[in-house]
């Protein structure tokens, strides 16, 4: 993966011509010295679609055993104020 390398003063002076490359889908390595302090990258959009309900029926069940109450020694652990 090439990613485009420039220095900060770089950054500052021409960030409008850099942020157009990373809408494209560019990567930019912003370094101080040489040495890369930020990544500049595109972020993921999210989709406005809802998630459908079900995707994975039939993919688990769910056994008996998950309903019964816990063990009194778990419930305790759950109040318990000392760790």
């Amino acid at each position: 993966m090439v990613m485009i390398r420039i220095n900060i003063a770089e950054a500052k002076t021409n960030l409008s011509k850099y942020m157009q490359k990373v809408v494209k889908g560019e990567t930019i390595l912003v370094c101080k010295r040489n040495v890369p302090v930020v990544e500049i990258r595109p972020v993921v959009p999210k989709t406005n679609m809802p998630r459908p309900i079900g995707l994975a029926k039939g993919l688990f069940q769910i056994p008996d055993e998950f309903y019964e109450p816990l063990p009194p020694d778990i419930v305790h652990s759950f109040y318990q104020k000392d760790l």
